[in-house]
């Protein structure tokens, strides 16, 4: 019985101190964790992410949803997703999957060769606004006749300007979206001084 006691505690020990282990590699990649960034003050660290939009305020909570179902803002929040779609809002879409993060458009001419096409594949790698964010792909579609058509995927500027366009829009989202969520923080008298 003493042996099995003695045995209880090293798993329990071990048990513990690999979770222990676990839980601190997983706060590794956590955002927020650079002090260069974030003030040492809490109450200015509080200022700072309310102003930001990033807090969480109880009274608008139960003011603004109070009898709603909620707030659900889906693509509309993605600035990638939003400055992807209205980059290529002149094309029909053939296929569009936020969750999937996948927009494909249909086959397009401009009207002057109808024996040319263009289709283009936007893949979202990451919801973040950053130039490895995007995998866009661009087909064209050149017939000879109606039936007898060649499909081919080209690289060039046309995937560069439609990456830096995206950006760029994005890149415009994101800050008024930041401007937007700013709201002074009326917190402690002590950091108006």
């Amino acid at each position: 019985m003493e042996r099995i006691m003695s045995y209880l505690k090293k798993v329990r020990f071990f048990l513990f101190f690999g979770f222990i282990l676990i839980l601190l590699v997983s706060c590794e990649g956590m955002p927020g964790g650079d002090a260069r960034e974030n003030p040492p003050n809490p109450e200015l660290r509080v200022k700072k992410n309310l102003e930001e939009g990033r807090g969480f305020r109880l009274d608008t909570a139960i003011k603004d949803n109070f009898g709603k179902g909620g707030n659900f803002l889906f693509a509309s929040a993605n600035e990638l997703w939003r400055a992807s779609l209205d980059t290529i809002d002149f094309m029909p879409l053939s296929s569009v999957n936020y969750s999937g993060g996948i927009i494909i458009t249909d086959w397009y001419s401009d009207g002057n060769n109808l024996d040319e096409s263009v289709k283009i594949s936007i893949r979202f790698l990451t919801n973040e606004v950053r130039s490895d964010a995007l995998d866009i792909k661009v087909f064209y579609k050149k017939c000879n006749q109606i039936i007898n058509c060649k499909v081919s995927q080209k690289t060039g500027p046309l995937v560069a300007e439609l990456k830096k366009e995206i950006l760029s829009k994005a890149a415009i989202y994101k800050k008024q979206n930041k401007d937007k969520n700013f709201k002074e923080y009326k917190g402690s008298k002590r950091l108006s001084k």
